[in-house]
């Protein structure tokens, strides 16, 4: 197994193992709500979505907010560190953002935590979570009402034998790093 770790002051640690499911939260700077209207959000979903895309990594569930996003995907094989994948994406999302605001320059984003799921438990009860964190967060009732995030995605496409099982795993007891009260106007 390739493993490459990075432990910079005053940031979490960031592991990479190739071929590997990661379930990943950024926030921004100050907890700035940026990304509070549809139009914006809709930016931030579309920047991962290429990120990943171009860098080969496998999204299996994703929420983007005002303030924060969290997804699950798949490392490629090749070398692709997860610090490489997210500076990329926050650089690309803040100059986006920034061109339609007039703002360049202007930082936007401030860290981000990444967790490598290595057990099948985790990997369930984390898909849960990230897709029921609009309900989490009070902004819909039913997950798949948030237009910003993979629930109604799932509930298209996946078996319903695996959205059952998904959506047994409680989710109440992870310790992700949420502490974030995003907004949305449509």
């Amino acid at each position: 197994m390739d493993t490459k770790m990075k432990n910079w002051p005053h940031a979490p640690v960031h592991l990479f193992v190739p071929q590997s499911v990661y379930i990943v939260t950024g926030a921004t700077l100050y907890k700035v709500h940026w990304y509070k209207d549809s139009k914006r959000l809709e930016l931030l979903e579309n920047v991962l979505f290429d990120i990943l895309r171009r860098r080969r990594w496998e999204l299996r569930a994703w929420s983007v907010f005002s303030n924060h996003y969290h997804f699950i995907a798949k490392s490629p094989e090749v070398d692709s560190p997860i610090d490489r994948l997210i500076q990329h994406f926050h650089s690309e999302a803040s100059r986006q953002l920034n061109l339609l605001d007039g703002a360049a320059g202007r930082t936007v984003w401030y860290q981000y935590w990444d967790t490598c799921l290595t057990f099948e438990k985790s990997y369930l009860a984390r898909l849960n979570y990230v897709m029921n964190n609009p309900v989490h967060h009070g902004l819909v009732k039913v997950a798949s009402q948030y237009p910003f995030c993979s629930a109604g995605w799932f509930e298209r496409t996946q078996r319903p034998a695996f959205r059952k099982t998904v959506t047994s795993f409680k989710c109440d007891r992870l310790k992700i790093q949420d502490e974030f009260e995003p907004v949305w106007e449509e």
